[in-house]
């Protein structure tokens, strides 16, 4: 890629943060990609208006008709591009999907906000919401917490307009780690456990397996010890066997027994327990290589546990592993989650 030289990149640089020099749509595509923000976000602007038409009517037609003409194939269509970026997210990271993801969402969202009836609008929300929440989780580990918040605002409206009860309750699940990761780890607990009412007796058995692991992992960071223990064991005991990790129900969801195992070996690290090592050294073995950034969250995790052992060697050695991992997905997440416990060293 053809840029200026080092010299005159720290210029631009220092002229961008100042506001004494515009950035170029070049260096703006490759500071999207680089930092994980979306172009508003990168030039703290508001977004161009739409041009205005002669007859407004005429132009609502138009969006009402082409938004009618979604159909099945196309809702599919969305859906494999959802896909898509997920696998892309699992294996290079969200930083250099922001570009693709913004406008996929603002592709649904066109669709589900000129669909009339609700026999169209309910496969547009329904796939608007499972890549709500996977832009929102995208944005968590590019560190981009308010951007976060709002996709899980987003999912949680499209679910409800699709009357998908179990879509709503994982986006509420997911959004309660926001609200941890703020320090409010107790009303994200509040919100999990809202979540769950939400499905009352339905949802899948690994989705619930999902909300319970969840509602421990946050009750550990509350320091609930008796509820985070309490809920993995429901976790446990809800989860499939087999080694299928993909939920037919709930797309969104991979957890089978391998990965509660790692799941379990986090919490239990959070809790200072002795069990922490044997589960996570034991979900490393059995983790998919190509699940790279979760192979960095486990690799954060051994270390974490055993810093709390006071084996510092070992726990070295993990957050060189993390910190590599981290570096090619660029996950700002996993990287301060590495920084915070090598200040432990």
């Amino acid at each position: 890629m053809d840029v200026a030289s080092t010299a005159s990149l720290r210029v631009y640089v220092s002229e961008w943060e100042n506001e004494k020099r515009t950035i170029s749509d070049r260096y703006a595509g490759i500071l999207r990609k680089l930092l994980g923000v979306t172009d508003t976000e990168l030039r703290d602007a508001p977004a161009a208006p739409a041009p205005s038409v002669a007859d407004g009517y005429d132009d609502l037609l138009s969006r009402i008709d082409s938004a009618s003409s979604v159909g099945e194939s196309m809702v599919t269509a969305f859906n494999a591009q959802t896909e898509l970026l997920r696998t892309m997210d699992r294996q290079m990271g969200a930083a250099g999907l922001v570009d693709q993801m913004t406008g996929h969402l603002a592709a649904l969202e066109e669709a589900l906000n000129f669909a009339v009836l609700p026999t169209a609008r309910r496969p547009v929300a329904l796939a608007l919401a499972g890549a709500s929440t996977l832009a929102a989780w995208q944005a968590i580990d590019s560190g981009a917490v308010e951007r976060a918040w709002r996709h899980y605002e987003l999912a949680k409206r499209a679910a409800r307009d699709a009357e998908a009860p179990m879509y709503l309750a994982h986006a509420m699940g997911e959004q309660a780690f926001v609200l941890c990761e703020a320090g409010r780890a107790a009303l994200g607990v509040e919100l999990v456990r809202d979540a769950q009412r939400t499905l009352g007796n339905d949802g899948s058995p690994r989705l619930w397996a999902w909300l319970r692991a969840t509602e421990a992992e946050l009750c550990a960071h509350a320091g609930m010890v008796d509820d985070c223990h309490r809920a993995l064991d429901k976790a446990m005991d809800c989860i499939p066997d087999g080694p299928e990790d993909r939920d037919p129900d709930m797309l969104s969801i991979f957890l089978n027994d391998s990965h509660l195992t790692r799941w379990q070996g986090n919490v239990l690290g959070l809790l200072g327990e002795e069990g922490a090592v044997t589960s996570l050294y034991g979900a490393l073995k059995m983790m998919d290589p190509t699940f790279v950034r979760a192979r960095a969250g486990l690799h954060t995790d051994l270390a974490q546990a055993h810093l709390t052992r006071a084996e510092y060697d070992d726990a070295q050695k993990h957050l060189r592993q993390a910190r590599l991992l981290a570096g090619r997905t660029g996950s700002v997440r996993q990287r301060r989650r590495v920084d915070l416990l090598s200040e432990r060293l």
